[in-house]
């Protein structure tokens, strides 16, 4: 069984336009919006963390180091991209404790920005979403990804998992490519090898529901109805994890999905029977058929089926461009990926690969 992240099909055919990507890792900025205000008061202390090209997990092992606490009371929202710069929140659930001192804390590329206290845990994909400033040099046609850049914006992109939620894919002497290495760990575990660390087989676990979840796009997007609410849809209200059946009288619910209010949804395979109906189940059926021993290894994990939007809509759009250089900023959803957009506005190719 072959996993490849290669052919899934674009929503406006693939880019002409060509860019470098990453050049350098402030090339690529995230900054953290949870969307909620901080109560300043509370069992537990937020600090607003700036790092450049360090992992998001690495960095909650350092502090959970300095401060003494169990690493499971060091939490964040979300990972960020480590060959980034990026400002995201951390939560240390100390309860009783004073105000922890930061003043001699010291990890190459990390600065504590802020220190407040808040009266709930920060929990994995609570919050908003990010704030994206990403630079792409050497730009091929500029007028071309801008107007890309546009269209996404007006019209939305598929939700794509990232190349990054598969593993880092490189390319040898010969340019022969080789698939991320989440992704190969996860061959490896559905073929029958144990995998003992708990972190690298929940990661292996998510690069194959992952990969599902992006197949389901590619087929929709290749049977022309990417664009259209079908009966029998899985339809999610924007900004909600919730969805409900469309079972045709909402008459209005193709005008809905063209304002932004909501969107159909593709399964995150587990077990259990899929909400779907009709067409869209015989579609989602059909992707699980073409990978079985993914599906059945993910329903014998014990994950359940779940739900997420198809599509998503870069949203504040704003670009500057200088010459070959184009910089570009949005916002999107938690969970989702800028690389997503990128993907379908130039052909990318990444200068220097993530230490």
């Amino acid at each position: 069984m072959n996993l490849s992240t290669l052919n899934w099909h674009y929503l406006s055919g693939k880019p002409q336009s060509t860019a470098v990507f990453k050049q350098q890792a402030e090339d690529f900025v995230v900054i953290e919006d949870l969307g909620y205000p901080l109560t300043g008061e509370g069992e537990h202390q937020l600090i607003l963390v700036e790092k450049l090209n360090t992992n998001t997990a690495f960095v909650a092992e350092a502090l959970a180091k300095y401060t003494g606490l169990p690493l499971r009371n060091v939490t964040y929202a979300g990972r960020k991209d480590k060959f980034a710069l990026t400002r995201q929140w951390f939560g240390l659930h100390a309860p009783g404790q004073a105000d922890f001192d930061f003043s001699q804390f010291e990890l190459p590329g990390v600065t504590i920005l802020s220190h407040t206290r808040h009266n709930k845990k920060l929990k994995t994909g609570q919050l908003k979403g990010n704030r994206f400033t990403i630079v792409l040099r050497e730009v091929s046609a500029p007028e071309q990804v801008i107007t890309r850049f546009e269209q996404a914006a007006a019209n939305g992109v598929p939700n794509y998992y990232g190349e990054q939620r598969f593993g880092v894919v490189r390319h040898n002497s010969d340019g022969e490519r080789t698939e991320g290495g989440n992704l190969q760990l996860a061959q490896r575990m559905v073929a029958g090898e144990t995998i003992r660390n708990r972190n690298k087989r929940s990661m292996a676990l998510s690069a194959l529901r992952s990969f599902l979840f992006n197949c389901q796009l590619s087929q929709r997007l290749e049977q022309a109805c990417f664009n259209q609410v079908l009966t029998g849809d899985a339809l999610m209200l924007s900004g909600s994890n919730s969805f409900f059946i469309h079972d045709g009288s909402d008459t209005n619910a193709q005008q809905r999905y063209q304002d932004k209010d909501l969107a159909p949804s593709a399964a995150l395979w587990g077990k259990g029977n899929l909400p779907t109906h009709g067409v869209v189940a015989g579609l989602e059926q059909q992707v699980a058929q073409q990978y079985v021993p993914v599906a059945e290894f993910l329903a014998g994990a014990g994950l359940k089926q779940e739900r997420r939007s198809i599509k998503i809509w870069p949203q504040n759009l704003e670009w500057e461009q200088q010459g070959d250089t184009l910089t570009v900023c949005f916002s999107l959803p938690s969970g989702c990926f800028a690389t997503s957009v990128l993907r379908e506005c130039a052909v990318l190719t990444q200068a220097t690969p993530p230490a």
